[in-house]
């Protein structure tokens, strides 16, 4: 899951970096429109800023209550954890036995 959030936040701060860059380029040009647009355009990135900061900081404040909680109750969880994967492996196992013959 890691290597997806860093290609996920990659590719975000490469649209960021590609709409500065067209910002950038469109500086020199006039007109309401063009401006209106790079108005918004900028409005979009500060937005899309703040959401990806949020959305961090949610993330990191809920992989530390799971890291308590696991520290907490380290039976409980490896018994959560068995049963979610036995589950897993009886419905992946049944949906194999239907496809693969």
């Amino acid at each position: 899951m890691n290597k997806q959030t860093q290609a996920i936040s990659n590719d975000m701060n490469q649209l960021a970096d590609d709409a500065r860059a067209l910002m950038n380029a469109t500086a020199d040009v006039a007109g309401e429109k063009v401006g209106e647009a790079r108005k918004r355009l900028a409005a979009a990135l500060e937005r899309g800023r703040e959401l990806c900061n949020q959305a961090k900081e949610k993330a990191v404040e809920g992989a530390k209550v799971a890291d308590e909680a696991v520290h907490q109750h380290p039976y409980q969880a490896m018994g959560i954890a068995l049963g979610v994967g036995a589950v897993l492996g009886f419905l992946i196992s049944r949906r194999c036995s239907r496809h693969c013959d």
